[in-house]
């Protein structure tokens, strides 16, 4: 089996304005890019053998980025909306952090963290595995089971339904789940695609997702 390397985007322009981005497509910042470089060098010794990522902007920017110490320009690279992020609906452009003072921090939590709360015309979690997690068993896990080293740049609330399939995360314990800007995780998976052992690095991230 292959190594499945798994890199959520960096700081995006919205991620430093505080609004919940969703499907917005919207560049990364250059401390973004900065730190996506730096990314770059953690697994620059690595072999990667095919990327995914999704069609969003910011997480092609964030591979660019990244590829500038990998030096690994020639790797085929997938994108699918599969791997976007959470549509966030109505809340899209909104402010995180003026809604939290508006519905309290239990509701706000609840509609960022759990598995099953709907945003009004948006998406939760749970619809958020539905296509995710289809697309890694089909897609992405043959590359894996090929031993090939595959390379994943998507997003926050998308990796995070993925570690729900893949460390067997139960419904509860996925509120406490993060994936952190500025993380590589490297994922040693078995013939399913759960995990067998997983590595994180980082760099120093100072970004108020």
């Amino acid at each position: 089996m292959g190594e499945f390397i798994v890199v959520r985007h960096h700081e995006s322009e919205w991620n430093k304005l505080g609004k919940w981005t969703g499907l917005t497509d919207v560049h990364i910042t250059s401390y973004g890019a900065e730190m996506s470089v730096k990314m770059g060098e953690l697994i620059k010794d690595l072999r990667i053998d095919r990327i995914f990522i999704s069609p969003l902007i910011r997480t092609k920017e964030t591979l660019d980025n990244m590829q500038k110490a990998m030096h690994k320009e020639n790797v085929p690279v997938e994108s699918s909306a599969a791997l976007d992020e959470r549509d966030y609906g109505d809340y899209t452009g909104m402010n995180k952090w003026e809604m939290k003072e508006k519905i309290g921090e239990e509701k706000f939590d609840s509609i960022r963290r759990d598995w099953d709360c709907l945003v009004p015309h948006g998406e939760t979690l749970k619809m958020v595995y539905e296509r995710a997690v289809p697309y890694y068993l089909n897609v992405i896990l043959p590359h894996l089971r090929n031993g090939e080293n595959v390379l994943m740049v998507s997003h926050g609330n998308t990796i995070r339904a993925l570690m729900k399939y893949m460390e067997n995360i139960s419904d509860e314990d996925i509120k406490q789940t993060e994936m952190p800007f500025g993380g590589v995780i490297i994922y040693d998976v078995d013939n399913e695609g759960h995990m067998i052992k997983k590595e994180t690095k980082l760099v120093e991230s100072h970004v108020n997702a």
